[in-house]
């Protein structure tokens, strides 16, 4: 589906010139929550899947190889360049470099197949303030003889000082007690390469330490949303299904955490019980 904003792509973009350009716009960024952003929404109107990349994500992320459907949080890897062409932008206000995915909420209404042709469209919904700065909520949907089958929220938060009224510490939640454990996982030190080859997303963060130290993280991180999917890989989820996750600490590779679930939440844990993940998942 088009409209006067929509703005039709030939293919997806390379993800390595536009982590680029947003590592050299970052510094002239002055984010704030009432900035203008790019109102374009970019689509594909004939996205194909590439099996032998599906075949290395389903792997890395621990999903059945060779279903008859798309994993659940797949959408997301296709959309991704996308989003990434709009967030390394000009006219996008908060600063690619340092931009952290705090959360995600998945629909799918339909089982995805891998074959055949499907329309991407992604577009920024809006920028909101936050306790720590600006959040931007960047949405994904993914179309299948004109209706939508799938369908994300993603949001981002650029961190930096605000005294803007609306800026408040939101109200205390209730602690919920720790869900009982199910598994516990050891991660390789290459998890972030092999996510990160599968998926596209070579950002340094996630590939060496040495890369990661220049951006303040003693050793390499999981990718945030293969933290979810290898969760969901273990839960499992049903065919229309609703699924949220927060992504709350960075996991740090090498390293071990425990995968702790019941009923339709889930939630990845450090040591001392630091949590990482939380989510839930359940049928629409």
């Amino acid at each position: 589906m088009t409209g006067p904003d929509a703005l039709v792509l030939t293919g997806p973009p390379a993800l390595a010139p536009l982590l680029a350009r947003g590592a050299l716009l970052s510094p002239f960024k002055r984010p704030r929550s009432d900035a203008e952003f790019p109102r374009t929404r970019l689509v594909l109107p004939d996205l194909r899947v590439d099996l032998a990349r599906l075949a290395a994500y389903e792997r890395v992320c621990g999903f059945p190889v060779g279903e008859d459907a798309l994993p659940v949080t797949y959408p997301h890897v296709l959309g991704f360049p996308l989003a990434m062409r709009l967030m390394s932008g000009r006219d996008f206000p908060l600063p690619l470099l340092g931009l952290v995915h705090t959360s995600i909420t998945v629909t799918r209404h339909e089982r995805m197949p891998p074959g055949g042709s499907h329309e991407l469209s992604v577009h920024v919904e809006g920028l909101v303030p936050h306790r720590r700065g600006t959040e931007a909520t960047v949405v994904t949907e993914v179309r299948r003889g004109g209706a939508v089958v799938w369908e994300s929220r993603s949001t981002y938060l650029a961190r930096h000082r605000t005294d803007r009224p609306t800026a408040v510490p939101r109200e205390p939640e209730a602690r919920k007690p720790p869900l009982p454990p199910v598994d516990e996982w050891r991660l390789a030190g290459d998890v972030g390469r092999r996510y990160g080859a599968a998926s596209g997303d070579r950002n340094p963060i996630h590939l060496h330490p040495l890369t990661a130290r220049l951006f303040g993280f003693p050793r390499a991180i999981a990718h945030g949303m293969w933290t979810v999917a290898r969760c969901l890989a273990a839960h499992g989820v049903p065919q229309h299904c609703h699924v949220r996750a927060e992504f709350r600490a960075p996991v740090l590779l090498p390293g071990t955490v425990t995968y702790a679930a019941r009923d339709g939440r889930f939630e990845l844990r450090g040591p001392e019980d630091r949590i990482h993940v939380t989510g839930d998942v359940y049928p629409t």
